[in-house]
């Protein structure tokens, strides 16, 4: 099928659906007719008309259709939303000494040994001896931080250290906060060491804002000290936490206002190996147990030149922290557990079909974590933490992006067991890691005879795919199992590519498809966008929803798209009707559309995608509504080109403006602006 130049195409509505299928996808049609781009044609707006059906409600919209997905790739957790800014704190990366370096100041001579006899625990059996034979003017060693530290004028740095003297003890444990520049921002002391590990604090203030200092931990005096668990963290955290997460990241996830979070991932749910999975069970209680393991990114794209070796995990931000910070930002939690299968694209590695009990108790044991009452083994463990009562934990994830037989086979077997004990939590299956293909064909009607619950789809495709796929789901079975499109993003040359941009034109096919997930809210039960995050100095994946370097962090026009539909999300589907002529790019339909119905503020919330390069004027009309307006609320984003983008230092160059609509009534006229998405909220009775 073409667009020949000078002709029209009409695309019409399918034959009426089945009975059983909900009102929305019986009465709602789409008729785009595409107008070749001829100078003739290009001279005036092309013109729809928009029939909002308010009185024939149709699919309830889930109140956590719009969530997160965090992964701890491209520096996520150490180095990013955990606030840590000391680099292999505890000396357990396989350099031990990575991360540190020497400090010998004029006449000091000394050494640096690590050892593991006696450790502060078994988890992170490491730590450093420091030898200070002659004083000088200070012995010790320097942390560079992750990427840096960053750290600003006025803002209180708390230091922690657990040391012990193992002989001699020296006078003084000095710490400095130190620009790139060699200037000392900030000092303090801690003193009287015994013999045994005992955690020792200081605080001090910064007396200048730097994105690349370090610390510097220099022993004064002769003497022996071992020290573990090296720590620096702001004051400042979110909700001032000590040892707490960084403000501002979180602060732009809460302004997103999500209905869930997915986490830890993502391929690191799965590990090279088994044995570098990711165990939930290592990443709760005293921060100083958690064990350290390497983390899967640390090598992924070594061979395309984006390795990072200093990427670890700690766990400082642990299945704990998760629970919290879904709680605290309003989002359902969604945690994703291994299903005995390693990363098929690395080792492919299975536990076998018998020895599977310990990777389904992991599973149990984490819902009695989260929603058992403090009497129970893993409930009690929770309190411990400072949390009594329950998370309220309704979704679990078994696997991440598995297929074949293997998965299918596994799954069956989680299924039955967490169903048996806990049919009140849904489980996430997946269908693989495309939106098509054998792989995706072969799990779908075996998830289907599973009665599984929800199914995980991912799509990380050109913007012509998304434009594409903005009706996918329109014929999808309404009674079989529900659709969590759990990753997806618009690749701007192609997935994996370090040229990947987040760009307006992604963004804007992103949203065509999201009007497209909203249309089907009875399939379509949940979303997120991946990945979340990345440090402008340590990623290994592009395009990402957040940007930050040591001190700022900025949304891209794909998390205001993202904003945009999460905050007008709407409680029941209205449906829509399209008709009109439009332009279309690349032969893919560039306006998109759907409507909905905010229950507590009365108000048809439309939602509409204009990803040409012209204006496009409608006529508006809401059929079924006595009274409306007589003003909406019109939210705009857009942008002179579809390759604009925010940056650290314009981090709003596309971003929603909000602005009044009068003179609005039950039929009223709008002019969409070209590359753009625009939100309007109506009152209508």
């Amino acid at each position: 099928m073409s667009f020949c130049e000078g002709s029209w195409l009409k695309i019409f509505a399918r034959p009426a659906p089945p009975d059983n299928i909900p009102a929305m996808n019986t009465r709602f049609l789409t008729i785009l007719v595409a107008l070749s781009v001829s100078a003739a044609a290009t001279a005036a707006e092309p013109t729809v008309s928009l029939k909002i059906s308010a009185n024939q409600p149709g699919a309830k919209i889930n109140p956590a259709m719009w969530g997160i997905f965090f992964e701890d790739i491209n520096f996520g957790a150490d180095g990013g939303l955990y606030a840590e800014l000391v680099k292999n704190r505890s000396f357990e990366f396989p350099n031990p000494l990575m991360g540190w370096s020497q400090i010998k100041n004029p006449g000091a001579a000394g050494s640096l040994t690590v050892l593991d006899q006696n450790p502060l625990n078994a988890a992170n059996p490491h730590y450093l001896r420091v030898k200070v034979d002659t004083a000088g003017e200070g012995f010790g060693l320097s942390n560079e931080g992750f990427r840096g530290m960053g750290v600003r004028k006025g803002e209180t740095y708390n230091f922690s250290v657990y040391a012990r003297s193992a002989g001699d003890a020296p006078k003084a444990l000095r710490v400095e906060l130190v620009s790139a520049d060699d200037r000392v921002l900030g000092s303090a002391k801690v003193t009287k060491f015994g013999p045994e590990w005992k955690k020792e604090t200081a605080s001090f203030k910064a007396s200048a804002t730097n994105p690349k200092a370090r610390l510097n931990v220099i022993v004064e005096g002769a003497g022996m000290l071992d020290l573990d668990m090296i720590s620096l963290f702001p004051q400042h955290t979110w909700k001032e936490r000590p040892g707490g997460l960084r403000a501002d990241v979180v602060q732009l996830l809460a302004d997103l206002k999500p209905g869930f979070m997915r986490f830890p991932g993502g391929c690191i749910v799965e590990g090279h190996w088994l044995t570098n999975r990711y165990q939930w069970k290592n990443t709760i209680g005293d921060v100083a147990g958690r064990r350290l393991i390497m983390n899967r990114w640390n090598d992924e794209f070594a061979k395309r030149g984006r390795g990072t070796p200093d990427y670890f995990q700690s766990f400082g931000l642990g299945f704990f922290e998760f629970f919290q910070l879904c709680e605290d930002i309003g989002a359902e939690p969604l945690p994703i557990l291994n299903c005995g299968m390693a990363c098929q694209f690395n080792s492919s590695e299975l536990c076998p079909l018998d020895q599977l009990e310990p990777f389904i108790q992991d599973d149990l044991d984490l819902i009695e974590f989260a929603n058992g009452p403090v009497s129970s083994a893993w409930g009690v463990k929770r309190a411990a933490m400072g949390h009594p009562q329950p998370f309220n934990l309704k979704l679990i994830g078994v696997g991440n992006e598995q297929w074949g037989p293997q998965f299918i086979e596994r799954y069956a077997k989680f299924a039955k067991a967490l169903k048996a004990k806990h049919p009140e939590v849904q489980l996430v299956s997946d269908a693989g890691p495309d939106p098509s293909g054998d792989k995706f064909d072969f799990l779908w009607p075996k998830l289907r005879e599973l009665k599984a619950d929800l199914v995980d789809e991912h799509f990380y495709r050109p913007p012509d795919w998304f434009y594409a796929n903005a009706n996918r789901y329109d014929k999808y079975d309404r009674n079989g199992p529900k659709v969590f499109a759990g990753e997806y993003a618009a690749q701007s040359v192609e997935t994996v590519s370090a040229d990947n941009r987040n760009n307006l034109e992604c963004a804007l096919a992103e949203a065509a498809m999201m009007t497209g997930f909203e249309r089907n809210a009875d399939v379509v039960r949940m979303a997120s966008y991946a990945p979340l995050s990345a440090h402008v100095d340590a990623w290994q994946w592009t395009p990402n929803l957040i940007w930050f370097d040591n001190l700022r962090a900025f949304g891209t026009p794909n998390y205001y798209v993202q904003q945009l539909f999460s905050r007008n999300r709407g409680d029941v589907v209205l449906p829509l009707e399209l008709t009109g002529a439009t332009l279309a790019t690349k032969n893919q339909p560039r306006f998109q559309a759907t409507a909905c119905r905010d229950e507590k503020s009365s108000e048809i919330i439309v939602k509409v995608v204009n990803g040409t390069a012209a204006p496009v004027e409608a006529n508006l009309q809401l059929i079924g509504v006595r009274k409306a307006g007589p003003k909406a609320t019109v939210t705009v984003l857009a942008g002179a080109s579809l390759n604009d983008e925010n940056s650290l230092d314009q981090p709003r160059k596309v971003a929603p403006v909000t602005s009044s609509l009068d003179r609005v009534d039950t039929e009223f006229k709008y002019t969409f602006q070209p590359r753009s998405l625009t939100v309007l909220r109506v009152p209508a009775k």
